[in-house]
């Protein structure tokens, strides 16, 4: 289940996306297939080869990426993975929150 997630933080995920960035996009969420898992960062591009690059970099299968057919396509990052990728991207603001 997501929550506290603002419109506008998915409708800039999404601009991002659409200009070819690959982009960041954490919020609440809670699912009892992850315990202790209370967020999740969806990291999407528009290129797919240049997202599982990137992913590769951190160990992350193409396979694992959620294929959307709106072009929205992304990965899931939850618990010690999200937090490590979050940290070497610089993305400490979403850090200090968990």
């Amino acid at each position: 289940m997501a929550f506290g997630i603002k419109r506008k933080d998915v409708v800039e995920w999404k601009k991002r996306i659409d200009q070819g960035e690959i982009a960041f996009l954490t919020h609440y969420w809670l699912d009892d297939r992850f315990p202790g898992c209370k967020t999740v960062t969806k990291v999407g591009s528009k290129d797919l080869g240049r997202l599982s690059e990137w992913g590769k970099q951190y160990g992350l299968k193409k396979e694992w990426i959620h294929h959307r057919k709106d072009g929205y396509s992304h990965y899931d990052l939850l618990g010690d993975k999200q937090r490590e990728i979050l940290k070497a991207e610089g993305i400490i603001e979403v850090l200090l929150e968990n």
